[in-house]
């Protein structure tokens, strides 16, 4: 599975820098398929491959840089599948999204 797409990457400069909003909006969800950690991205920067966004699921939840490079070469114990991206989710503000 492709973590990030023509479609995802086009969307990402669309929307740009977010860092004066209180909230954000969330255009991308990755998450472990065997256990805990969720990343809700949103923003991204080609020139170095990284994602900024919310972290959940991995001893504490915070704002940070998350690389695509780490995110597509984790395999998760103890089936060793790959780190996936929600095929399903719906880009929303950050408020709503950590709601559900």
């Amino acid at each position: 599975m492709k973590l990030l797409t023509k479609t995802l990457l086009t969307r990402f400069q669309k929307v740009g820098s977010q860092a004066e909003s209180e909230d954000p909006i969330i255009i991308a969800k990755f998450f472990n398929p065997c256990g805990s950690g969720t990343w809700y991205a949103t923003e991204f920067n080609p020139n170095d491959a990284c994602f900024f966004g919310y972290v959940t699921g991995l001893g504490y939840d915070e704002w940070g840089y998350f690389s695509l490079h780490e995110l597509s070469t984790v395999k998760c114990p103890p089936f060793g599948l790959p780190i996936e991206r929600d095929l399903y989710f719906e880009e929303d503000r950050f408020s709503e999204v950590i709601k559900d």
